[in-house]
C-alpha cells in the first residue's frame, strides 16, 4: 500500500509516514512517496522505483487531484484509493447548502444557501461565508449585525462560496472548542476535540487531550 502527501507540509507527510508505520506493523507492505512523485506506467500509476501504485492512501485533496493532468488517464479507474473520490461530494461546503435544500430546518442542520442564491439574503446581517473548498477555516469570514468579526486568509474563494446562519461557538477562559465526530454504519465511531483563541478553527487548533469513560 503507498501513502502519499506532499513532502513540502511536514504535518502532512509526518501524518503518511505514521500511517505508513502502522501499516508495517500491521503487516501490511507500504511505501511513503510525495505525490510530485506520482508517474505513469501504462494504465497503471507507478512510484519512483518503477512499483505500480494498486492501493494508495493520500493526503491530497480531491479537487487538486481532478485539476491535475493525470486525472483523466486509466489508472484512475484501476487503482484503489483510501478515501474513495465519492468523499469529494462530502469534502465540499456546498454540501450544506443541498443538505438545508433537502431538510429545511432539521434541528442538526443550519440554515444555508449557495452566496448567489436570493435566499441568501434571508439570513440578514449575521451569517457565516465560507468557500466551497476551504479547509481548516481558510479564506471563511464570520459577520455578526453588519461587521465582520473573524476571517482568515488563503488561496480559495475562486470556486464560489456559501452563505450559512451564524452560531458562535461557546468560549471557555478564552478558548473556542469544537467536537469532531465520526460516524460508521449509523453508529458514532470517534471523536476529537480541538480549540482556537479565535472563534475560527484553524490548522493552528489545538487538540485537546480527553477521555470518555463507559
Amino acid at each position: 500500500m503507498h501513502f502519499g502527501a506532499m513532502s513540502d507540509s511536514v504535518e502532512d507527510f509526518g501524518t503518511a509516514a505514521y500511517l505508513a508505520d502502522c501499516a508495517v506493523q500491521a503487516g501490511c507492505g507500504a511505501a511513503l512517496l510525495d505525490m510530485h512523485d506520482v508517474g505513469l506506467d501504462g494504465a497503471h500509476f507507478c512510484d519512483r522505483d518503477g512499483r505500480k501504485i494498486e492501493t494508495l492512501f493520500k493526503l491530497y485533496p480531491w479537487e487538486w487531484m481532478f485539476a491535475d493532468t493525470f486525472s483523466h488517464a486509466p489508472a484512475m479507474r484501476v487503482t484503489r484509493f483510501v478515501e474513495p473520490p465519492w468523499k469529494a461530494l462530502l469534502s465540499n461546503k456546498g454540501v450544506l447548502a443541498l443538505l438545508w435544500e433537502m431538510a429545511p430546518g432539521h434541528p442538526n442542520l443550519l440554515e444555508c444557501y449557495f452566496a448567489d442564491d436570493p435566499r441568501a439574503a434571508a439570513l440578514g446581517e449575521s451569517y457565516a461565508k465560507k468557500p466551497i473548498y476551504s479547509r481548516e477555516g481558510a479564506n471563511v469570514l464570520l459577520v455578526k449585525d453588519g461587521a465582520a468579526i473573524a476571517s482568515a486568509p488563503g488561496d480559495y474563494g475562486a470556486e464560489g462560496h456559501v452563505r450559512q446562519a451564524l452560531h458562535m461557538l461557546p468560549c471557555f477562559d478564552g478558548r473556542y472548542p469544537v467536537v469532531g465526530s465520526w460516524v460508521v454504519g449509523g453508529e458514532p465511531a470517534g471523536m476529537g476535540l480541538r480549540e482556537d483563541a479565535t472563534p475560527l478553527t484553524s490548522n493552528h487548533s489545538r487538540f485537546v487531550p480527553h477521555a470518555i469513560v463507559g
